[in-house]
C-alpha cells in the first residue's frame, strides 16, 4: 500500500430507533442530534469517514442521507461524508447526483455515494417500484448515475425511466469526479459488476470473514479483466470498544442482543455464548479492547486486502457517552496502531 493512500477508518449508522440505556424508546429528533454529535466527535478525533444509510421504516431515523450529511458537513472540517447506502434501485439517479453534488459543495469536496440495491425492500412499494424488476432497476440506474458523473450534458435511454437528451445535470461537485462506491452483501455477481465498472467496493462483514476472501479475489480479477486499475475495498462491521475486552462485552451484550432481535429476525435472540463466538478473534463482530480490534482489522486485511474500515456504531440503545467514548478509542488508539502495523 502506498504512503499516499493510508488505511482509512470511519464510522456509520442507519439511525436505529431502539430503546435507550434507561429502556425508553429513542425518538427520531433525539437520535438525529446524537448522529450529528457522532460526526463532530469523529471529525475532531481524526477519523477519516462518516456515513449514514437509508431506510424507510418507523424504527430508523435516516431516510434521506444527503440531508443528514449536509447538516454534518456544516459542523465538520475534514471527514469524508458518505451514504451507507443509497438505495439506488428505488431512486432517481439524476436527483441522487444533484443531492450529493450539493453535499460536496457544502463540504468543500468531501462527499461520496455508496450505491446499493438495499437489504430491506420497503422503499420499492413506497416509490412505486416493482420488486419483480429489482435487478433491472439497479443495473440501469447505476449505468445512468455513472454516465451523469462522467458526462455533462448527458444523453441516455433505458426501460426504467424517461430518456435524457443532451440534458444538463447541475450543480457539478467540487471534486473532479464524485466518488461512487458499490455496496455488496455477499453476491458474486455484484462483486464482478463492481470490478467490471471499476468501482471501489464495500463488503458488509456479517458472517465468517474468511468467506469474503473469494469475493475480494473475484472482484480484483474482474477489475483486471476489464483493464482497469485495482479497485479499493472497504469493510463494514458492527463495532463497540472499551478500554478492556471484558468491560466492552459486558456493556455491549444486552444492547447488541436487542439489536439483533429487532433487525435480524432470522437469527432471533442472541444468547451470550453466541455473542462471544461472534466477538472471538475469528468472528465478524468487533467488540472488545482497542488491541483486540486492531488485531481483527489486521487479520481481515490479510484476507481481503481492504484499505478502509467503517464501524457501525450506536447499536441497540447504547448511551451517548458510551458511543462517543467508543468512537474516540477507534480514532485515538485503533487507527494509529493499524497504520503503524501497515508501515504507514
Amino acid at each position: 500500500m502506498s504512503q499516499g493512500a493510508p488505511f482509512e477508518i470511519g464510522i456509520f449508522t442507519f439511525g436505529e430507533l431502539t430503546r435507550d440505556a434507561d429502556g425508553k424508546p429513542i425518538d427520531a429528533a433525539t437520535r438525529m442530534r446524537d448522529i450529528l454529535e457522532w460526526a463532530r466527535v469523529a471529525d475532531q478525533a481524526g477519523l477519516d469517514v462518516f456515513g449514514v444509510g437509508e431506510h424507510h421504516r418507523e424504527d430508523f431515523a435516516v431516510s434521506v442521507p444527503p440531508v443528514v450529511l449536509a447538516a454534518a458537513a456544516a459542523q465538520t472540517r475534514n471527514i469524508k461524508l458518505t451514504s451507507t447506502v443509497t438505495v439506488l434501485s428505488s431512486a432517481d439517479p439524476v436527483r441522487v447526483f444533484e443531492d450529493f453534488s450539493t453535499v460536496d459543495l457544502i463540504s468543500g469536496g468531501r462527499a461520496e455515494i455508496t450505491a446499493g440495491r438495499g437489504a430491506y425492500l420497503e422503499s420499492f412499494p413506497l416509490f412505486g417500484q416493482s420488486l419483480e424488476r429489482y435487478d433491472e432497476y439497479f443495473e440501469e440506474k447505476l449505468d445512468l448515475l455513472l454516465k451523469i458523473r462522467d458526462e455533462n450534458p448527458v444523453t441516455w435511454s433505458g426501460n426504467t425511466r424517461a430518456p435524457l437528451d443532451e440534458a444538463g445535470v447541475w450543480p457539478r461537485p467540487v471534486q473532479e469526479q464524485l466518488p461512487i462506491w458499490a455496496a455488496v452483501g455477499g453476491t458474486p455477481a455484484s462483486a464482478v459488476r463492481a470490478g467490471r465498472l471499476g468501482l471501489p467496493l464495500y463488503l458488509a462483514i456479517l458472517g465468517a470473514p474468511e468467506r469474503f476472501g473469494p469475493l475480494a479475489q473475484l472482484y480484483r480479477r474482474a477489475t483486471h479483466e476489464a483493464g482497469r486499475e485495482p479497485g479499493r475495498i472497504g469493510v463494514t462491521s458492527h463495532f463497540y470498544a472499551e478500554e478492556t475486552s471484558q468491560g466492552a462485552r459486558n456493556s455491549f451484550y444486552p444492547h447488541y442482543s436487542s439489536y439483533i432481535g429487532q433487525n435480524m429476525p432470522r437469527v432471533g435472540f442472541l444468547d451470550r455464548e453466541s455473542f462471544e463466538a461472534w466477538a472471538s478473534p475469528r468472528g465478524a463482530l468487533l467488540a472488545g479492547s482497542p488491541a483486540e480490534i486492531v488485531d481483527k482489522i489486521l487479520w481481515e486485511h490479510e484476507i481481503l486486502g481492504h484499505t478502509r474500515f467503517l464501524a457501525q456504531v450506536g447499536l441497540g440503545g447504547l448511551s451517548q457517552a458510551q458511543t462517543l467514548r467508543s468512537v474516540e478509542l477507534l480514532a485515538t488508539e485503533v487507527l494509529p496502531q493499524v497504520r503503524a502495523a501497515l508501515g504507514q
